[in-house]
């Protein structure tokens, strides 16, 4: 009798919690199948659960499901009156809600501590930079800015023409081979502009991430180890360019690189995005470097005044930039003089007013299949700006990538 009784109120709650699933946004598959777990003492998936629960909703959608659950003598378990019935299912929610939240408390820490763990494990591995010595700086009335994004590491694929021409490939060893052709080209125009100062904006989507189940073929690396492997690249590469001018560096959120946890759709978890892994990792390893310098805004978008515009740096994911400048402006009670934006993986650049321009900048990763179905594409590469004092912008390089 007392395993009847106590499968009885298993099945109960577990019946509770699959009614409460269906109104409550805060019980989630994952709790039910921890319950299960904890019960039962077996390891289900909460894919399984969730697709077994289907036919049972069936049930209780068409109201079959009304009676109380009754033991192996066919006698109904009687609880007392209607009042203690109800005060017994209040206290069964109250447990229930409180062991929810313990589970997901348990499932985060866990989960931190995981991603934490494989990239602590990967950053013990680096070897030291060989910081530069200091530039030095002069007064100068002239400042580039180098944007670059939508690198997409990680990704590897082969893009075929009509004619069985190879329209574009990619993968880790290009995207190298690329960045360092990158940076030969910014030095040119460096040496050729006599700079002493850049700024670089990276527009997100370094990583290519996991939005979708059908990105895992073309994906090298996880993206733990992935987002590692590129933030040490990028700190080499940017100590490597510290020789030659001095950096201030800003980097965007990117939506490939937001971390869509527990199956959630996008947005949900805003700020657990891999680009602050690159960044700590930025900021520590050229901590001591004299010619260069981190900036971090706490939008999570890039601002930037060079005598006396304003830029801002998004990673593009607007309707419109021409609407989108304005409203920033509107946001922040700041004229936005400029507006630099990626996402779209295609060079635009457009004026609105009397030093007022919005500015789309090109991927690393060039075309790839998705822009391919939309019929877009565009030469990988990147842009710089070359911004002259009391007159702004006046000098766009477009930058190709081979």
């Amino acid at each position: 009798m007392v395993n009847t009784i106590h499968n009885n109120e298993f099945l109960r709650e577990q019946l509770d919690l699959l009614k409460r699933r269906q109104t409550d946004e805060g019980v989630e598959w994952q709790d039910i199948t921890d319950f299960r777990s904890n019960n039962l003492g077996d390891s289900e998936h909460r894919d399984t659960i969730r697709k077994g629960s289907k036919l049972l909703y069936e049930y209780l959608d068409a109201g079959w499901i009304n009676e109380p659950i009754k033991d192996n003598s066919s006698s109904t378990i009687d609880f007392g009156s209607p009042s203690d019935k109800i005060s017994i299912q209040k206290e069964r929610i109250k447990a229930q809600t409180e062991r929810l939240e313990t589970n997901k408390w348990i499932r985060e820490l866990s989960r931190d501590e995981l991603v934490t763990q494989h990239i602590v494990e990967a950053i013990n591995n680096i070897t030291p930079l060989e910081i530069p010595e200091f530039n030095g700086m002069q007064i100068s009335n002239r400042v580039g800015v180098l944007c670059f994004g939508d690198e997409h590491f990680g990704a590897e694929f082969e893009l075929y023409g009509l004619h069985g021409e190879v329209i574009n490939s990619y993968n880790p060893e290009i995207f190298i081979r690329r960045m360092w052709d990158l940076q030969h080209q910014v030095i040119n125009i460096i040496n050729k502009e006599n700079l002493d100062e850049i700024r670089i904006f990276s527009m997100g989507d370094f990583s290519d991430g996991i939005l979708r189940v059908s990105q895992l073929l073309k994906l090298r690396y996880g993206i733990v180890e992935g987002t590692v492997l590129y933030a040490e690249f990028i700190c080499n590469w940017l100590n490597e360019l510290s020789k030659y001018v001095n950096i201030k560096f800003q980097m965007v959120k990117g939506n490939h690189t937001e971390l869509r946890l527990i199956g959630q759709p996008k947005g949900t978890f805003t700020n657990e995005n891999m680009d602050l892994v690159v960044r700590a990792m930025i900021k520590a390893r050229l901590v001591d470097n004299p010619n260069f310098e981190l900036i971090e805004n706490p939008t999570g978008m890039i601002y930037d005044e060079i005598f006396g515009f304003n830029f801002l740096g998004i990673h593009g994911e607007v309707k419109s930039m021409e609407r989108a400048i304005k409203d920033f402006s509107h946001t922040y009670n700041t004229k936005i003089s400029y507006l630099i934006a990626g996402h779209l993986h295609h060079s635009k650049s457009e004026t609105i007013g009397v030093n007022c321009e919005v500015i789309n900048v090109p991927s690393v990763i060039g075309v790839d299949d998705y822009s391919l179905s939309l019929n877009k594409t565009s030469n990988a590469g990147a842009t710089m700006l070359i911004i002259e004092e009391d007159r702004g912008k006046t000098i766009e390089y477009s930058i190709k990538l081979n």
